[in-house]
């Protein structure tokens, strides 16, 4: 027998059915399911389990279901805040004896599975910090690493990307005086730019780049890019790479000025990334811009140190060269024994190279001379020392078919003039790297018969040239001095670790000397420190009150002492003021500053000692009180508070009479963390600010229930938005005096994965209150187009929600998507209501207008219900009224005369203003029969067909 898994929290939950099964009848089948909101919801059950078993545990969660017949087990109860609901169908029924001690294993099986889900995502969120603390050491290392720069920032990425999704990264850096940037990292999946780290880019030309507009904006961005693009009136530029389904950037800062950005971005998955990301790389980010000065400021060092040292390199070799070409007649008997003694000489390898140049200056012209040797894996040619005229470095390349390379190969000398090279090429044989040489003289180094390296001179003037006897004893040196270099290298290993090593010891000696002296100077200053930092992070800068962070750990340790049975039970207090945002609007935030800081006074003033009052934020405060009794004790002190905040206070000059709205959250057994109980303070202050403001609301468990399925429902939505799960239906729009089909309203459907079909009623106030409506309504206007591109019969109409209104574009977007549909503009009709009117009339004027030049007409949907303000029908472009379906569903009924006035006052209305009128609901013949007499000349409802797929042509 197995189980099958429905979003399942770790720790073994999935197994549950199965264990339990085991304990029951062979061929039992059984459910379990259960809801946590620390864990998330879950679902086991056995293979075999029929879906109405697996249907029925899932409702016990949310209705009290009575325990079944003797062949089946129902049972739902709650176990430290998780809701567990279980079903069973027995091959054959328990014995009475036997049914409640399964029923207590059960239970305990179960808890102790989801106790130990609870601890691995506490776990979780450990291993979370632990990780983000391990980057930012990471990062230091890297600032402090030999990395070249794009390595050290590639190693960055990686950092960053285990913190967050960041297969597309970049980093830039931006210089507010001269108005320029430079891409100093970018990593791409889709846009093939390559960064060229020290090219400086003109900010006014790049007035379309996303990135740009962050600079200016100062503040973290994150979203679509084409949500940001409108927000910031930034327009779509393909030169800038093409736009992300979600887009996160953070502006990088130095002293408070905007010094650069980092971007994270995701072209495949929309809403990847959140607060908690955006949080999390703007503090990324400072770390990131500390490792960058650093970097800079010890490469300007090293390159300042290397600029000196090929100064005195160059210096050094012109005087060597100067005076080796007036003694050079001199030294040519005693550069002979020199070489002998050259292999018993102290000194460092690289004097070494020097004087085996020395001798062979004193040989012959040498002016120009280079020792390469063979790497030890022989695919090299390393240059340990090389001084030219023309070519001032050599670096280390591949085997190639080089002068060099020749020699190494033949093992033998070569002597070449510029004649002898032009043949050797043309032959095949070599090819030239670096300047051409009028005349080039190599010969082998040798250990032990191989050759592992080469002597070469060589002279770009015909003024000097080489011969057989410069060879020999060229050849002569080469001789003698492959001993000694091995030698010499390992005498040089030996000095420069004892010379590391001493160095290191000094430098450590003052360093500790210094930070000695300097810890007991800071020891004072840095406890006053931590005391003022300590106070500042737990209390709030205005009010002066606890903050949430002190209030979280308050509730903490009061719900640990309610271990204790003989302590009463505490209650959190959530309050918001009222209208506050208005005291900001009219009496600036100064004002709105005044008035939080007495309003925290009062609170503080008016429960006394033993309370702990905290301002959360903005206008919200949450007090914590600790031996209440119960309910009725909560809300007397919410009463009290009321009166107290409700006394006038004067702020700038006026005399204000502030109210509160206050959730009540009393500790119960099933509260394990402070953070929880805030919560549904918090929601129980929404309740009573629906209920009219200026009063307080207890939480109760309606809230929570109501609260975790609208947090399922959009969570539905949201996954339901990525599949493309909804589809339109089609309801006719007739004429009443033929019933001839004249167009089709477009409803919204969604293809729930578990519930089926579920009309907009179901979902639409999750979908405003969340900003998802507007995706969802694009993406079935996306296949009503297409469905006009097959159905070339009648107009279609559309619901159109307010919010699109709220965005400059919405006109340009819906006509956009016409065209590229290939739909005719003159058959669509958008539904509006009366509501979307009234928020920015010469704005929605504008947009409307717009739109009918193109041929789209507008339909005021549901007139009647709302404010039905007169002004705005002959302002708007409005085509014809609904006449909303309650009136309607009125004639002939009981609310019949009513009715009757209210529908002939709108067709007059209409018939003045020469508007013509729909009506809605139509489900009899007779109020077919009313409306027609009425004068109203279209209508839709049941009567006519009901909404579908496929419409009525």
């Amino acid at each position: 027998m197995q189980t099958t898994r429905t979003a399942a929290p770790e720790g073994g939950a999935s197994g549950l059915a199965d264990l339990l099964a085991a304990t029951l009848p062979t061929g039992s089948r059984l459910a379990v399911a259960w809801s946590d909101v620390r864990i998330d919801g879950g679902l086991s059950h056995t293979a075999d389990a029929p879906a109405a078993l697996v249907a029925r545990a899932r409702d016990s969660l949310e209705h009290v279901v009575p325990d079944g017949v003797d062949a089946e087990v129902i049972d739902a109860w709650s176990d430290a805040g998780t809701r567990i609901a279980l079903a069973a169908r027995l091959s054959q029924p328990l014995a009475p004896e036997s049914r409640k001690p399964w029923l207590e294993l059960a239970r305990r099986t179960i808890g102790a599975t989801l106790a130990a889900a609870q601890a691995q995502t506490r776990i979780e969120s450990l291993q979370k910090s632990e990780r983000l603390q391990q980057a930012l050491y990471e990062i230091a290392d890297l600032a402090g690493s030999g990395l070249e720069m794009q390595d050290m920032l590639g190693r960055i990425h990686d950092v960053v990307g285990g913190l967050m999704p960041a297969e597309n990264f970049y980093i830039v850096l931006y210089d507010d005086i001269r108005e320029t940037l430079r891409f100093l990292y970018f990593a791409d999946q889709r846009d093939p730019y390559v960064a060229q780290p020290d090219e400086e880019l003109r900010l006014d030309s790049m007035d379309n780049s996303l990135t740009v507009a962050l600079l200016r904006h100062g503040q973290p961005l994150f979203g679509p890019s084409k949500e940001i693009r409108s927000k910031l009136g930034v327009p779509t530029d393909q030169n800038h790479g093409p736009d992300s389904a979600d887009w996160l950037g953070v502006p990088m800062r130095r002293e408070g000025r905007v010094s650069g950005a980092i971007v994270v971005q995701s072209y495949l998955q929309a809403s990847r990334y959140t607060h908690e990301d955006r949080t999390l790389l703007e503090y990324v980010a400072q770390h990131i811009l500390t490792a960058l000065d650093r970097r800079q400021a010890r490469e300007q060092l090293e390159r300042r140190v290397d600029e000196r040292t090929r100064e005195l390199q160059q210096a050094n070799m012109v005087l060597q060269a100067e005076i080796v070409e007036r003694q050079r007649a001199e030294k040519l008997q005693r550069a002979l024994y020199r070489i002998t003694e050259l292999s018993v000489t102290a000194g460092s390898l690289e004097r070494f190279y020097a004087d085996v140049h020395s001798i062979v200056d004193e040989l012959l012209y040498a002016r120009n001379f280079y020792i390469a040797l063979l790497s030890a894996d022989g695919e090299h040619i390393e240059f340990p020392y090389s001084v030219d005229e023309r070519d001032r470095s050599r670096e280390s390349r591949h085997l190639a078919r080089g002068l060099t390379e020749f020699v190494l190969s033949t093992g033998a000398p070569l002597l070449a003039d510029r004649a002898t090279i032009a043949d050797l090429e043309a032959s095949g044989a070599v090819r030239s790297f670096g300047p051409l040489a009028h005349c080039w003289l190599g010969v082998p180094l040798k250990r032990e018969d191989a050759v592992v390296g080469a002597i070469v001179v060589q002279s770009y003037t015909a003024d000097i040239s080489f011969v057989p006897r410069d060879q020999a004893l060229l050849t002569f040196v080469a001789h003698h001095i492959d001993g000694a270099l091995a030698r010499k290298r390992a005498q040089e290993h030996l000095k420069a670790a004892h010379a590391e090593l001493e160095f290191r010891v000094e430098a450590r000696t003052g360093e500790l000397e210094n930070a000695n002296r300097e810890l007991r100077a800071q020891i004072g200053e840095r406890v006053r420190a931590e005391q003022r930092l300590t106070h500042q992070a737990r209390h709030d800068s205005l009010t002066g009150l606890p903050n949430r962070v002190l209030m979280l750990e308050r509730l903490d340790a009061a719900i640990a002492r309610m271990s204790d049975p003989q302590r009463q039970r505490f209650v959190v207090l959530f309050l918001d003021l009222d209208r506050f945002k208005l005291v900001n609007d009219s009496a600036g935030h100064a004002a709105g500053d005044e008035m939080l800081v007495e309003a925290g006074r009062r609170i503080a003033g008016s429960l006394g000692e033993g309370t702990l009052v905290a301002r959360l934020g903005g206008d919200e405060f949450a007090v914590l009180v600790e031996e209440v009794g119960d309910h009725a004790a909560a809300e007397s002190l919410a009463a009290t508070l009321l009166e107290e905040l409700g006394k006038p206070m004067w702020i700038a000059g006026r005399e204000l009479f502030p109210s509160a709205s206050i959730g009540i959250a009393l500790w119960e057994p099933r509260y394990l963390q402070g953070e929880d109980m805030l919560r549904d303070a918090d929601a129980a202050m929404y309740r009573a600010k629906a209920h009219g403001r200026d009063r307080s609301a207890l939480f109760d468990e309606e809230m929570r229930a109501e609260a975790t399925r609208l947090l399922d429902l959009e969570a539905d939505l949201r996954r339901a938005i990525l599949a493309d799960a909804f589809v339109p239906h089609f309801q006719p729009i007739v004429r009443l005096s033929d019933g001839e089909v004249v167009g089709n309203e477009a409803l919204l459907r969604w293809n729930h994965e578990l519930h089926g079909p579920l009309p907009p009623g179901a979902f639409i106030g999750v979908g405003e209150d969340s900003g998802l409506i507007e995706q969802v309504d694009w993406l079935m206007y996306r296949r009503v187009f297409d469905w006009m591109t097959r159905h070339r019969h009648g107009y279609v109409s559309i619901n159109v929600s307010p919010r699109h209104f709220h965005s400059e574009t919405f006109a340009e977007r819906l006509l956009q998507m016409l065209d590229d549909a290939g739909a005719d503009p003159s058959r669509l009709r958008i539904e509006i209501t009366e509501v979307a009117l009234l928020d920015d009339a010469p704005r929605i004027l504008r947009m409307l207008n717009g739109l009918r030049n193109r041929g789209v007409l507008v339909l005021l949907d549901d007139f009647g219900t709302g404010f039905s303000a007169l002004s705005y029908l002959h302002r708007f472009p409005i085509q014809a009224l609904k006449i909303d379906q309650s009136f309607v569903a009125g004639l002939g009924g009981e609310m019949h005369a009513e009715s009757l006035a209210l529908v002939r006052a709108i067709l007059a209305l209409a018939g003045t203003l020469g508007i013509d009128a729909i009506g809605e609901g139509i489900e009899t013949a007779a109020q077919r029969d009313i409306l027609r007499q009425l004068g109203c000349e279209f209508g839709q409802g049941y009567l006519y067909g009901r909404p579908s797929p496929e419409a009525r042509g």
